[in-house]
């Protein structure tokens, strides 16, 4: 096999693994699904193998499967996924193949949204998104993946793009912050067994936009880095990007929220960059949504325990609406309150500001 052909199956493997994922929930068979595709099995073994990427599909073609898998019955959350994992492919693609102008890199040209980056972490250390949960295994013959784990070889060549990526742009001042936030986070996904030096020492050598206080034009590039630092352990940068970037600051605040927004789903528009985050209110902003999501992510990600507690107090505070508007979430919320306060280690702020929640959510149900 060519080097190119290798990428070609490479950079279409997490799409092609999520498209067999719907196939199978709808149930059918890949030769019960071609033929109500009127097509080839052929093809749909390429689509789900990712020797044939989806990303390939005419846009019409793309958008007329997606539709027929809707009405056969399949998962309308796997079927959702497959946007997200295309966009893992793509990115995955261009670290086997870079482009020459990393104006061209897909971490360049949008910001990237967590679905994107559970697509990418399932790839290389086979960590089930949450979105796609723990379903029952299909009936099949012979052993089959169970996640579209990347080669050992490809790992280690997504991750030394990453590595080289992150060595370029940290030579500029302005030039390339979003390439570079965004390959910086990525960065602490690698579990190999130099990575945690090295992420360690990269994240550790941009700390000085974590001591900016309020909004900047390296703010979000601060908060990936704190985030970054969190999941290695170190959960002293978040608390400090905490009372620094965000507490008493207004447009630091809105940005965070607004970060939350588009990460969590709540804002559907795609981003080309992170100038999105410095505005102080979003026509399109779901709150609802981003009670529910922050709700969710509480309860999954107690690594970030900090930063959740801080960002539900400072959604209710600027939407005391939202409890009595969503009563069966704020229920659940009221829980998760409860639990993250006895089993987390917490900075006081935190532990202040969840039960300032706490306090609310009771007072609103009463």
């Amino acid at each position: 096999m060519s080097t190119q052909d290798q990428r070609r199956s490479i950079t279409g493997a997490i799409s092609g693994y999520v498209l067999r994922l719907a196939r199978e929930s709808i149930p059918l068979t890949q030769a019960e699904f071609a033929e109500l595709l009127e097509g080839d099995v052929r093809t749909v073994q390429g689509w789900e193998s990712g020797r044939r990427p989806l990303a390939n599909m005419r846009a019409g073609a793309l958008l007329d499967l997606t539709r027929r898998l809707l009405a056969l019955g399949a998962d309308q959350n796997l079927v959702r996924l497959l946007d997200p994992a295309m966009d893992a492919d793509r990115i995955i693609g261009a670290a086997l193949d870079p482009p020459a102008d990393h104006r061209e890199h897909p971490l360049s040209e949008w910001v990237h949204n967590r679905e994107t980056a559970h697509m990418i972490a399932w790839a290389v250390n086979g960590t089930c998104p949450p979105a796609v949960g723990n379903r029952p295994k299909a009936a099949r013959r012979g052993p089959v993946a169970d996640a579209p784990l990347l080669p050992a070889g490809e790992r280690t060549a997504l991750f030394a793009h990453l590595r080289e990526m992150a060595e370029q742009t940290a030579r500029t001042a302005s030039n390339g912050i979003l390439l570079r936030r965004q390959v910086l986070y990525l960065t602490s996904y690698d579990r190999s067994p130099d990575a945690a030096s090295w992420t360690a020492h990269a994240l550790h050598r941009q700390r000085g936009v974590l001591s900016v206080r309020g909004w900047s034009m390296h703010w979000a590039e601060g908060r990936s880095i704190a985030t970054a630092l969190a999941r290695h352990g170190d959960p002293q940068p978040l608390r400090d990007f905490i009372d620094r970037s965000l507490a008493d600051d207004d447009m630091g605040e809105a940005a965070n929220l607004n970060y939350w927004a588009y990460w969590l789903g709540a804002l559907p528009a795609t981003q080309v960059d992170d100038r999105f985050m410095a505005k102080r209110s979003l026509p399109e902003w779901d709150a609802i949504t981003l009670m529910r999501r922050l709700t969710q992510g509480m309860k999954e990600a107690p690594t970030y325990a900090d930063l959740y507690a801080h960002s539900v107090w400072a959604l209710l505070t600027a939407c005391p609406w939202l409890p009595q508007a969503e009563p069966a979430t704020a229920k659940v919320l009221m829980a998760h309150t409860v639990i993250t306060l006895d089993e987390n280690d917490l900075s006081s702020r935190s532990r202040r500001e969840l039960g300032a929640v706490h306090q609310l959510l009771r007072g609103e149900r009463a």
